[in-house]
């Protein structure tokens, strides 16, 4: 996933903090615990968050395998100490172990094959729909992501991404590759809340 042709890490501008940004792009486990924990935070804060529990992890990287075998009230306190990785973060410390759990029982602790050998889209977002905490939106939008920042592109990705993975769009992480990109993709969540306490769609 997050290798392009050449063997590189990729280069993502998600967190927009350097480091934090550099784990996303080589770490599969990464990005999928910054879109598990993309929810009722800034999206910068959800995305810098793979960073700060590796770090006060004591290591460079997640692993799936370590996380699930972590003793709960330990790594709860990962989440707890300030400045604490999330809003909830004693919800989300067990959401990410959970995560951990199913990667290790179902894909031998390798996040990666969760979309390695998809033959389409609509599998994909079945595999990624499957996931402890992601739920149908949170699986399109990571599918568009995949697909528009590291070319995991199974035929008929952006269909099963949905809106998300329309082309110039900039309705979610997926389409952040800056701060221009975030301010915008901002300025769209903020008119869907307000279209849709208005009951309209945008």
């Amino acid at each position: 996933m997050t290798k392009s042709d050449n063997g590189k890490a990729r280069t993502v501008r998600i967190a927009q903090e350097p480091e934090a940004d550099e784990l996303l792009g080589r770490s599969p486990l990464a990005a999928l615990v910054g879109m598990l924990l993309d929810q009722q935070v800034p999206m910068e804060w959800a995305f810098t968050g793979p960073f700060t529990l590796a770090r006060r992890m004591g290591s460079d990287d997640l692993d799936a395998r370590e996380i699930a075998a972590y003793d709960p009230d330990a790594f709860t306190e990962l989440f707890t100490t300030k400045p604490a990785l999330h809003r909830y973060p004693g919800s989300m410390a067990k959401r990410v172990q959970q995560l951990c759990q199913y990667l290790v029982d179902e894909y031998d602790g390798r996040p990666e094959a969760v979309w390695a050998n998809a033959g389409t889209g609509a599998e994909l977002l079945k595999r990624l729909n499957a996931l402890p905490g992601f739920g149908t939106q949170k699986a399109q939008i990571f599918l568009a992501l995949l697909g528009k920042q590291f070319d995991v592109r199974p035929t008929g990705w952006r269909e099963a991404a949905g809106a998300y993975g329309d082309e110039g769009s900039h309705r979610s992480v997926a389409d952040i590759t800056g701060p221009e990109s975030l301010s915008e993709v901002r300025a769209f969540k903020q008119r869907a809340k307000a279209a849709a306490r208005a009951g309209r769609s945008v």
